[in-house]
């Protein structure tokens, strides 16, 4: 299993109920209840003066001047949130390249600003520049207050990636919460993520960031259905405290000349961030209807109070785990179960004798076993490699082939030559198959659905569920990895009478199929990020997605060492099922301390 250090790797929906403010963690009063945070009925004006637009909603007020948000102000606590900016030597509008190149889209160097007053709602930035021309739609939603910014830029340069929206001159004393690695709250100049690039929704696991102050905050949000590719950049090389928008055009982009056509809201809150991530999910639960999602769980996930992961395949860790627990509210995940080894011919799944033996074991002590499938990664030694090679993941910039291989222990690429990458399985050569693709999902669902019919599972996990996005080959049957990978979640699911199904890592996607999630640490996959403690106190995503699924955690999770409880802790923080990994039997029985206590937790 070394192989796993590697892993460091849509119209417009309206929110139908009112926003709802905190009573308690995780508690709101009903819909349709007034409060502090519910907009007011009232028309909202958008006003071009003196080359300046001056917004007015319900529950804000804002002002932005050459693109940029000079001024955001709650008319709910009277914050405003803005500490100001270089107008002259910002800018608002960028075109991303290739390498993260970026140019400027603005009035200087031969250029031009000009305002449009559309309507008393709507307002048009139009910007004329040396490297390209743009458009920043300013416009308002009544129902809601929010203010809706919406970039768009092109050039006659082709391999355009992306149009920015650059928000600079955020108060220092903010913090962001943000659903990366399943929540976080931090300054924005940690260093932990300044000037970092998260891509949705792989490691921008949903589209929405929250400023947090003492007594409440804002939040940008996009409420996209469409599978539209985007990007939050937390902080530039100058500028730890900006923050940077991009909406991505699909790949290839090689002769691409333009980008845009998502609007971020942006709204103020009163009160904690959950007010505004219960807002966000209402959204999100209307525009998917995930209300049909909840009905169709199996009622026992909502049981399960202890895990191991990486769970080895002895009965003494069945029969030590019986002792010191209730193994009907214990999920098991079983990585080493097929004839094959670990991570060579996939999506071929037979089951070894040994591993028959422990999975019916467990279904007889009631325990929910959950033996380890792969999504998306394949051997291109198998024979299944004939039917979808034209369909690999291939990088948006580099179009090299996505995967790995394992040689003298080190994770290196996969190879380019045909016959290199069918003759090497000794190295663990990987490639990853496009989920958009129909004839993929019903070749590793056929396969699923043997194994599963045999071996009698009511659970499953799939790998590599986290890595979809943006990709040089992005549209598959008109489709993109990240729908495709939903729409195999759900086809895994619907195998025989129904499978829970879990999978590695979670997003705003991938939480409508899957019931548990094997959730990674703040770049901390093997080993532990310097600062890592910095990352805990967050439930941002469980509190966003936990209806729907739950966590696990990932790895180095035996509680020996501080770092070991540092990790658990971590996982905790973030709303996970207590969770251990282990070797032998006798961590169960003679547990440490830390062990103990999470059994402990499990049993109350």
């Amino acid at each position: 299993m070394k192989r796993r250090d590697f892993i460091k790797t849509a119209g417009e929906a309206t929110l139908l109920t009112p926003v709802l403010p905190v009573l308690g963690k995780g508690s709101f009063l009903p819909s349709g209840n007034k409060s502090n945070n519910t907009p007011e009925s009232g028309k909202s004006v958008v006003q071009v003066k003196d080359k300046t637009i001056y917004i007015s909603t319900s529950t804000l007020t804002a002002t932005l001047s050459n693109g940029l948000l000079v001024s955001l102000k709650s008319k709910l606590t009277g914050e405003e949130f803005m500490a100001g900016t270089d107008i002259n030597n910002n800018a608002a509008l960028q075109l991303l390249y290739p390498n993260s190149e970026l140019t400027d889209v603005t009035g200087s160097n031969f250029g031009s600003v000009s305002i449009n007053q559309v309507s008393d709602q709507r307002a048009e930035i139009i910007f004329h520049s040396w490297n390209g021309d743009g458009v920043i739609s300013v416009y308002t939603d009544d129902l809601t207050g929010d203010l809706l910014i919406e970039p768009s830029a092109y050039s006659s340069r082709p391999g355009v990636v992306a149009c920015r929206w650059n928000l600079e001159g955020v108060k220092h004393e903010l913090k962001l919460v943000a659903p990366f690695f399943q929540g976080i709250k931090m300054n924005l100049d940690d260093p932990l993520i300044h000037n970092s690039r998260w891509i949705w929704p792989y490691s921008w696991e949903a589209a929405l960031a929250i400023l947090q102050s003492q007594t409440g905050g804002f939040f940008i949000h996009t409420q996209d259905t469409g599978y539209r590719y985007k990007a939050l950049k937390t902080g530039t090389k100058n500028d730890p405290f900006a923050l940077c928008f991009d909406t991505e055009a699909y790949g290839p982009i090689d002769n691409n000349l333009s980008a845009g056509g998502l609007a971020w809201r942006i709204n103020v809150f009163k009160g904690g961030w959950q007010v505004a991530a219960e807002r966000y999910r209402e959204w999100l639960w209307n525009a998917y209807e995930l209300k049909k999602e909840e009905e169709k769980r199996q009622t026992w996930i909502h049981d399960v109070k202890f895990a191991i992961s990486w769970c080895p395949g002895d009965p003494a860790v069945l029969d030590a785990l019986a002792s010191k627990t209730d193994p009907s509210k214990v999920l098991l995940h079983f990585p080493d179960w097929r004839t094959d080894i670990y991570d060579q011919n996939y999506p071929t799944y037979n089951a070894s004798e040994k591993a028959k033996g422990f999975i019916e074991k467990s279904k007889k002590m009631g325990f929910h076993v959950m033996p380890h499938f792969n999504s998306i990664d394949m051997d291109p030694s198998n024979p299944a490699y004939t039917w979808i090679r034209d369909f690999q993941y291939r990088n948006l910039e580099s179009k090299q082939l996505m995967g790995w291989s394992w040689v003298d222990g080190k994770a290196i690429g996969v190879p380019e030559s045909n016959q290199s990458r069918i003759e090497n399985r000794s190295s663990n050569v990987m490639v990853k198959v496009h989920p958009g693709l129909s004839m993929w999902r019903s070749i590793l669902g056929d396969n699923i659905r043997k194994a599963s019919t045999e071996l009698g599972l009511d659970t499953v996990f799939i790998d590599v569920t986290l890595v979809s996005q943006n990709l040089y080959n992005c549209l598959v049957e008109s489709t993109t990895s990240t729908e495709g990978m939903k729409k195999l979640i759900a086809h895994i699911g619907e195998l025989n009478k129904g499978l829970a199904v879990g999978g590695e890592g979670l997003n705003e996607i991938t939480m409508q199929g899957l019931s548990f999630a094997q959730a990674h640490l703040f770049k901390s996959w093997q080993t532990s990020v310097s600062g890592l403690e910095r990352t805990g106190g967050c439930d941002l995503n469980h509190h966003l997605f936990g209806k729907l699924c739950r966590t696990i955690g990932y790895s180095g999770l035996n509680g020996k060492t501080k770092d070991e409880e540092l990790r658990i802790k971590i996982h905790l923080d973030h709303g996970a099922i207590p969770t251990i990994t282990i070797s032998s039997a006798e961590e169960i029985s003679s547990p440490n301390s830390t062990v103990k206590r999470l059994l402990n937790m499990a049993n109350s």
